[in-house]
């Protein structure tokens, strides 16, 4: 069994009041996101298939009716010439069930494989819409985080500008000081600015996938369980990848249905046969080729078979077999090519996810050090052993580690998701075990 299961690290985030959640947001793309309903539409239209197919297996059943009125001038032997109008009209039920007819199944069988086909797409949407709707989600928490950062940058760089201003007007600091203090400023609030703006763009796209506005999410627990991969073993998932990702099933199916293909044109140089049967009733008011004229009403009732042997279709039929091994061909390269991209996919995925612990591990290494380093800087900078750019650089590199090591989390959490996604075994659970992870 392929599962996912972990290991803690520590939040550095706080959590707004009454914010949706991921499970939420999933359900919402489920029933608004226009690319997965385009995918179920497609899915319910293939299905169809089926029945179409069975129908060739199935009797047809066919009322024929026909009216006519012939005006004619007929001469029998020596007579004068007789103009004769007859009307007449016929009324018949006619059943035809095929009894061998080869290429039938084998249309029924390429219908089943087209299907198992659609099924794989569908599922291939439900695992895309999962991690659309998760990178959108993250992608917006990472982005509060960085505004978060920048507020605290922008915070302490007003600080450290008005210490040094201070320090300056009382003769301990140099003007060059007040100049770095000043330029960091400036360039806090800018980063400030862009961090906006790049929260309203990762909001937008979430918004394109819900239909509608989200603006405040639930964000990771403190302590929350960022999972590994179990087993602890990138083979074992490389090929459970190469034969469940839908994308392989998807093509595995097509082959089956080229394969169908290629026998039901072969089919096509059988013979075929039928059974016929059929009840009518036929009225003529008389006749222009007789020289009776009285009108007749016939009941008739025909059973038997019909049998046809194909000889020649001006090259069709051989035509279109060669095209079908052509496409099954075409059909077993994209198989492999589908297998390849799963198996590289599940190895990538489960490479950033042992990665992705690891750096998380060593960000909040970081994140400590780089607090008690700024701690340090501060006391040193106001005993005039640290340079204000010394105090200044260290408050950077505290929140640039705290910036990462959200970012690190969100990004394992969501290479968790791709990991099952190319191993065919991403649901609905997955999302609300991560969502477990988040502050309700």
């Amino acid at each position: 069994m392929l599962c996912v299961c972990g290991m803690s690290t520590i939040a550095i985030v706080n959590s707004p009041a009454h914010a949706a959640d991921l499970l939420q947001i999933y359900r919402l793309a489920q029933s608004n996101d226009p690319t997965y309903d385009s995918a179920r539409y497609e899915f319910a239209a293939a299905q169809q298939k089926l029945p179409q197919a069975r129908a060739g297996l199935l009797p047809v059943i066919n009322i024929n009716g026909n009216e006519n009125n012939n005006d004619a001038s007929s001469k029998f032997g020596k007579d004068p010439s007789v103009y004769r109008e007859v009307n007449s009209w016929s009324l018949s039920l006619q059943l035809t069930q095929p009894l061998f007819r080869p290429q039938n199944y084998y249309a029924y069988n390429e219908s089943e494989s087209m299907v198992e086909q659609a099924q794989a797409k569908l599922k291939q949407a439900e695992h895309d819409l999962i991690l659309r709707v998760t990178q959108a989600y993250f992608d917006v928490l990472i982005a509060q985080e960085s505004i978060e950062v920048a507020d605290a940058q922008l915070k302490a760089a007003e600080e450290q500008l008005a210490l040094t201003t201070r320090g300056f007007s009382a003769g301990v600091n140099a003007i060059t000081d007040m100049h770095e203090s000043k330029s960091r400023t400036d360039l806090a609030r800018s980063q400030r600015i862009a961090a906006l703006n790049d929260l309203e763009s990762k909001h937008a796209e979430l918004e394109k996938i819900v239909g509608q506005e989200t603006k405040t999410l639930s964000i990771l627990r403190p302590a929350a369980i960022i999972p590994k991969p179990q087993p602890e073993n990138d083979r074992e998932w490389l090929e459970h990848a190469r034969e469940n990702n839908p994308a392989v099933l998807a093509t595995q199916a097509a082959l089956g249905a080229a394969e169908a293909a290629v026998s039901k044109n072969r089919a096509e140089y059988a013979p075929t046969l039928d059974l016929v049967a059929s009840h009518g009733l036929d009225y003529s008011s008389g006749s222009v080729s007789t020289p009776s004229d009285f009108p007749t009403r016939t009941h008739s009732t025909k059973i038997g078979v019909q049998f046809t042997i194909p000889l020649f279709a001006g090259g069709g039929t051989s035509s279109r077999v060669t095209e079908s091994i052509a496409n099954a061909g075409k059909a077993a390269s994209e198989l492999e090519i589908a297998r390849r991209k799963a198996g590289t996919d599940a190895i990538q995925a489960y490479s950033a996810i042992v990665n992705g612990l690891a750096q998380i591990e060593a960000l909040e290494s970081a994140v400590t050090s780089s607090n008690s380093s700024v701690k340090g800087k501060q006391i040193g900078y106001k005993l005039g052993v640290n340079m204000n750019v010394d105090v200044l650089n260290a408050e950077q590199e505290l929140y640039t580690a705290q910036r990462d090591l959200v970012k690190s989390r969100y990004e394992t959490l969501l290479q968790g998701f791709k990991l099952k996604a190319a191993a065919g075994i991403l649901t609905e659970e997955d999302v609300w075990a991560v969502n477990q992870l988040l502050v309700h």
